[in-house]
């Protein structure tokens, strides 16, 4: 069967979406799992260790408090509440850090720093999947141990206000909740109102045991407006309030009571400087802990400095203090200061809980347990408090048993360390078999995508693909049993889980079935570049052809980029590969544009005519280049010697100038946004234009980017569609001043800030493609290859000049939520992709703006891009008069560009696979590799939906 080029290159990357889909499945493991606790069954507590006499407390401890508040405020940092923003903004807070019966902790968060798996991080004290930041969007129900079950399952009352994400994560476990949605970050007021109206009545009442408290306006705010915005110190105070308020409500009932309760103050995560969240920065990791109780004992200038402490210690906490079992998965410590109060024999019996239960862990995750200092430390402390119940039940209370009881502690203490620290190194086990199959399928159609070049790139832009010659050979039947029996033996003797043994037979199937066929259809087509011996060959028809050095940067560009990817630092500052590159380019341009202006290959300089012609001409403007300058050589080819002196005035210049220009917008561009990691904390234009003394100027500027964006794009437009796209940008400027952005000429500032500031880029974007494609690839009449490549290039250095990064902190979630006055989840996740990734469709788009126009202008234009000289097509097809045969005609150019850019997309995504899986036990894997590999994720889809959307073009210009 006789496929287009672009088809079977929009087929190849769906395909390869399902190889990549099924490598992160498997790369992003599930993390360590304890099978000896479930749900609706959980072990008897360990009993106290004894040397001789038996210990008869086989018990939990009762519970430390009678209630416990958890206010949750999301996007607390540390430097918020112990800076100086804590001092000025919550003086409550300050006072009870300082004097109050209070411990203060910075807890320290780890990847990734999202909202519901550091929820599930508190609650259950484990290290979630790195993939939970996918899960994030829509968050499954918890089905592991943690401490809102083991309440509940103890008759505990528990309600709820806030973040809609704990009564998914909980469902059916709050006896009262009500929930908002946390995505919608243009609202920062009514989202705290909404808790903060239950306050009065739920404090009045006795009926519960555990009341939780998520606030999310000031995360919002830091999405909207960043960390330094005013709205901060409002939010703040506004907190601060609120927790004064249930400070008193819980010291007033407590004189009542006479048992004492617990206030938490706790952030999930912290915020960048960009005011976004996700990724590594210390900024992000490093969040507020405040446990507040009339237990905890403060003598007279008594000042304590914040410690630092894991965030999954505070559910050994929790857990300890409601009298509760520590969940099974938990490789958090007890946060000692808590219990430092009480009696020496509880403190031990604490201490020895909570080890038991980090011991069984590591017993179940390490094989070679054993030999963990940790282990061997936990059975020392065991022994020594054996001596010391002994003692103890002795009635001896002399200074031995004293110093004894220190000595166990210390040595707990340091085991527990040990032991947390073990457990949180063995955070997940790869699925490697699952990861193997997503391999090979994406190898496979990246080797049948380079097998593929001379056929796709043909003249008639098609290739014949055996479709059905596979299903009746040899070879398939033989890989498909090989791999069945592969599978079975793998499944069978697999110890671990695997995703892809879990899938049912029929699925797995028809998975090694296309497999199969893909291996078969590489060795067909490796039998046929051999057996034509065209893969090393040059062009027959030109055997003079050469790479213009146009080619060999692109080639050396892509590869160079490929190969880059293997550096962490490379990839935390991609940006900087991209901007070297398209300004590279940018000076190769200029250096071809001159030469062909000014010198000749073979030929004496003459006037440039077809430059000229495509420039002031109406007729189709893109022209082969290569011109016979002897007619003795017929087959020799050269480039057309040109002359600036033939254009008319500004079109000289403008040729000359224009690579110039592009620099110049590039480097604009660079000091607009900031990005990486190195840098990104420097000032930019972004931040100078954000500042709320500048509102005027970016309302100038955001003006005048509008005007600009209709110049350049109305001139190919009908009187209707100028003016609805008027109206249209004009709608833009009104809505960014009707939420304060930017202000009308007799509107007074009196919002906040936020981060309209890119319209330049979008104005820079759509400048530079003019240019490019009027100045540039018309008067040197580049192939549909190389203006795929570069159309590639750009849109890689415009995801970048946008503010993104391979940090997952920089996705604007705000962007999602353009014109919404609610949340909808699949338009708020399209809106924030789209942002996210305008850039490369921008490009993309362009791509097939410009090839649909050039193709439909004439057979002229249609030979011009497909010149025999470009990087890919040393297969073309033959243009020359005297050379083409009788009723040829040249492949379209669109299924051209969709080969080049599925296969251009397929070299950094199949390199980076088998880069991360060699390197996944590098020290950086979690931090910058895996937020790298899910960017890489997402792109390969979106370069599947632009494969798509190519060949839907083509079969639409190939009908009309």
């Amino acid at each position: 069967m006789r496929l287009g080029s672009g088809t079977f290159a929009a087929c190849c990357v769906v395909i390869q979406v399902l190889g990549v889909a099924l490598f992160l499945r498997g790369f992003f493991p599930a993390p360590i799992r304890s099978s000896s606790r479930t749900e609706h069954q959980a072990e008897p507590p360990a009993p106290e260790p004894s040397a001789g006499d038996r210990s008869n407390w086989t018990k939990l401890p009762p519970p430390l408090f009678r209630k416990v508040v958890i206010m949750l405020i999301d996007g607390l940092r540390d430097d918020f509440v112990f800076g100086s923003k804590g001092v000025k903004f919550m003086p409550y807070t300050t006072y009870l850090v300082e004097k109050g019966a209070s411990h203060s902790f910075v807890a320290e968060a780890t990847l990734p720093t999202v909202t519901m798996p550091r929820i599930k991080a508190m609650m259950t004290g484990s290290l979630p999947g790195f993939i939970d930041v996918v899960r994030n969007l829509n968050s499954p129900a918890l089905v592991e141990d943690n401490v809102i079950t083991q309440a509940k399952a103890a008759g505990k009352r528990i309600i709820f206000y806030g973040d809609e994400t704990w009564v998914k994560l909980f469902p059916k476990h709050f006896v009262e909740y009500d929930g908002t949605t946390s995505f919608f970050v243009s609202d920062y007021t009514e989202v705290d109102n909404n808790v903060t109206r239950h306050l009065d009545k739920v404090l009045k009442r006795g009926d519960w045991d555990v009341l939780i408290l998520h606030y999310l306006g000031l995360d919002h705010i830091g999405h909207v407006s960043g960390p330094s915005s005013p709205l901060i110190g409002h939010k703040l105070r506004e907190m601060d309030s609120v927790l004064m308020k249930i400070h008193t409500s819980l010291l007033s009932e407590e004189r009542d009571t006479l048992v004492p309760n617990l206030l938490v103050l706790c952030g999930d995560h912290g915020m960048s400087e960009a005011g976004g969240h996700g990724a590594s920065s210390m900024e992000e990791l490093n969040t507020a802990l405040i446990l507040i109780s009339s237990a905890f004992e403060r003598k007279p200038g008594d000042i304590r400095r914040p410690k630092h402490v894991q965030q999954t210690d505070l559910a050994a906490t929790l857990a300890i203090g409601l009298g509760l079992p520590i969940p099974g998965n938990s490789v958090g410590s007890l946060l000692f200061p808590t219990v430092e109060g009480r009696p020496v024999r509880e403190q031990l019996r604490f201490l020895h809980l909570n080890a038991v239960q980090l011991s069984k862990l590591l017993q179940e995750n390490v094989p070679s347990y054993t030999k963990e200092p940790g282990f061997e430390q936990f059975k020392m402390s065991e022994r020594l408090h054996g001596n010391w119940i002994r003692l103890y039940l002795e009635e001896n209370n002399s200074e031995v048993l004293f110093n004894l009881g220190a000595k166990v502690r210390r040595q707990y203490l340091e085991a527990l360390r040990t032991l947390s620290l073990s457990l949180s190194r063995q955070v997940a086990q790869y699925d490697i078999y699952s990861m193997l199959v997503g391999t090979v399928m994406v190898l496979e159609v990246l080797v049948l995508l380079l097998l593929s070049m001379p056929q796709a790139l043909s003249n008639k832009a098609e290739l014949e693909v055996p479709l059905w010659s596979p299903v009746f050979s040899l070879l398939f039947y033989l890989v498909f049993l090989v791999l069945s029996a592969l599978h079975v033996i793998v499944c069978t003797s697999a110890e671990s889980s695997c995703y892809f043994c879990g899938l049912s037979w029929l699925t797995a199937g028809g998975v090694m079935a296309l497999i199969s066929a893909l291996l078969c259809a590489v060795v067909s087509a490796l039998a046929k570049v051999f057996a034509d011996g065209r893969l090393l060959r040059k062009n027959p028809a030109h055997p003079k052809a050469r790479w213009s050095e146009l080619d060999v940067l692109i080639l050396l560009g892509t590869l160079g980029h490929v190969l880059s990817l293997g550096a962490s630092s490379f990839i935390e500052e991609e940006h900087q590969t991209w901007y070297f590159l398209v300004n590279t380019l940018c000076l190769a341009l200029c250096h071809e544009l001159y030469k062909n202006c000014f010198l000749s290959d073979d030929c004496e300089p003459q006037p440039c005519s077809h430059v000229e012609q495509g420039l002031v001409s109406s007729e189709p403007a893109l022209w082969d280049r290569n011109i016979h300058c002897n007619v003795s050589k017929p087959h020799r080819v050269s480039k057309s010697p040109t002359s600036l002196d033939t254009l008319r005035g500004y079109e000289k210049w403008m040729v000359l100038a224009s690579p110039w220009v592009i620099l110049t917008c590039c480097r604009l561009l660079r000091s607009l946004n900031q990005t990486g990691v190195q840098w990104a904390h420097r000032p930019d234009l972004g931040h100078w234009l954000t500042s709320s003394d500048h509102k005027a100027e970016l309302s100038v500027l955001a003006a005048l980017s509008l005007f600009v964006i209709f110049v350049l794009v109305q001139r190919r437009c009908s009187l209707t569609s100028k003016v609805a796209m008027a109206l249209g940008l004009l709608g833009v400027y009104c809505y960014r001043a009707a939420i304060g952005n930017v202000l009308f000429p007799w509107q007074r500032d009196s919002k906040d800030i936020s981060k309209p500031h890119n319209l330049p880029v979008l104005v820079l974007s759509l400048l530079i493609q003019t240019l490019m494609t009027k100045f540039i690839w018309k008067p040197l009449r580049h192939d549909a290859a190389e203006i795929t490549i570069m159309h590639y290039w750009f849109g890689q250095a415009f995801f970048y000049f946008q503010g993104n990064s391979n940090n997952i902190a920089t996705v604007d979630v705000s962007a999602g939520f353009v014109g919404l006055d609610t949340y909808m989840e699949v338009p708020a996740a399209f809106l924030t992709a789209f942002a996210t990734f305008a850039g490369p469709v921008l490009w993309a788009s362009h791509l097939v703006s410009f090839l649909s126009s050039e193709t439909r202008r004439g057979p002229a234009a249609k030979r011009s891009l497909h010149r025999p000289e470009g990087l890919l097509t040393r297969w073309p097809c033959p243009v020359l008069s005297q050379e083409a045969p009788s009723g040829s005609t040249c492949g379209s150019a669109l299924s051209h560009a969709c080969f080049c850019y599925a296969l251009t997309c397929s070299f950094p995504v199949s390199a980076y696979i088998i880069l991360v899986t060699s390197l996944r036990h590098h020290l950086f894997i979690w931090s910058v590799f895996s937020p790298k590999l899910l960017y890489e994720g997402m792109h390969v889809l979106i370069t599947a939906a632009i494969c798509v959307f190519f060949t839907a073009m083509d079969q639409t210009n190939t009908k009309s």
